[in-house]
């Protein structure tokens, strides 16, 4: 199993990182982008305005997805979660049957309640659904900085070659058969940042923010323990490897958008910028957390004050007046 053509759908930060780190690795990478207005940009500019001074690999080649994607050896969705289903679908459209096709998108889809490879499988038939998620920054990615994430699939052997192939030096891939696991992970840790920069606007200390990453584990290990997820998983690159990065530096669009909510911002004006997934992932994350019984009341707080049922202080103050309990 040989992966040296590969395509990248999305031409945002993620994919062109992406795209930038495979192609150095000494792959035939195409960039795809959503239209071929942005495509013909791109080709100008060779570079992604959301990686300013970063310019792609003279040896990327850039299309756009509107025209159709033809067959690869693989291919990566790079673009947000809401919007995967209808990029698979046109996907599915020109590639083989058994084709490794990616998600690279952290979240669970509203209204389904599917995760990422769910998507795929429903969206492109004869795909093999994929999944490729932990802590890692775009830029630290397209700069060629170390970083090591996790691929997952259901073959072992193929999980094991797909690392090979689109691993490097600088970007380690660590392969797994458990999908389940580490798309949890992804989508969990988004809703959990969103908390930790809420403590961070809040001017709530170092302690208060610690305290909030570790129970926020917490509610995640629960979660996926109940979907029957790995425990080595969820502690993790994917899980709690992912879960630090994001709960730790601005650069997570979550971590920030949850400071803007600190500091007094709506929801509507703090997320007015960049896209922090964790917005939409937290109320999907939460029915099915309660459809499972399962607690969860970090989540619980930050769907509250997405939806304005609570304020910030209402929602802090509610979870610092829960009963004592022992720690397990």
């Amino acid at each position: 199993m040989a992966f040296d053509r590969i395509a990248v759908v999305g031409a945002g930060a993620w994919g062109s990182a992406l795209a930038n780190t495979l192609a150095r690795a000494g792959r035939d990478v195409t960039l795809f982008a959503r239209d071929r207005p942005s495509a013909d940009r791109l080709r100008q500019t060779r570079e992604s305005p959301r990686l300013p001074g970063i310019h792609f690999d003279p040896r990327i080649a850039l299309a756009d997805a509107a025209s159709g994607v033809p067959p690869y050896h693989a291919i990566l969705l790079a673009v947000p979660s809401q919007q995967l289903r209808e990029v698979a679908r046109i996907v599915g459209q020109g590639m083989k049957k058994k084709t490794p096709v990616i998600a690279c998108a952290k979240g669970i889809e509203r209204g389904t309640q599917k995760f990422m490879t769910e998507v795929i499988t429903q969206s492109a038939p004869g795909a093999v659904p994929a999944i490729l998620s932990g802590p890692s920054f775009a830029q630290d990615v397209a700069r060629g900085l170390p970083t090591a994430v996790t691929l997952a699939t259901a073959d072992k052997k193929l999980a094991s070659v797909l690392a090979g192939a689109l691993g490097s030096t600088y970007f380690r891939l660590y392969h797994s058969t458990d999908i389940r696991g580490v798309e949890i992970g992804g989508a969990a840790k988004n809703v959990l940042a969103i908390a930790a920069g809420i403590v961070t606007g809040r001017g709530l200390g170092a302690s208060a923010g610690a305290a909030l990453v570790t129970r926020g584990f917490a509610e995640l290990f629960r979660f996926g323990k109940a979907l029957r997820a790995r425990p080595q998983t969820l502690t993790g690159l994917s899980g709690l490897g992912d879960l630090i990065l994001t709960c730790s530096s601005v650069a997570s669009r979550n971590y920030s958008f949850g400071i803007a909510l600190g500091k007094g911002q709506s929801p509507a004006v703090a997320g007015s910028g960049k896209l922090a997934e964790g917005i939409f992932t937290a109320p999907v994350l939460l029915e099915m957390a309660q459809a499972r019984s399962i607690e969860m009341p970090i989540a619980n707080a930050v769907v509250d004050i997405l939806q304005g049922q609570a304020s910030v202080g209402d929602a802090i103050e509610k979870l610092l007046t829960r009963p004592f309990r022992a720690e397990a």
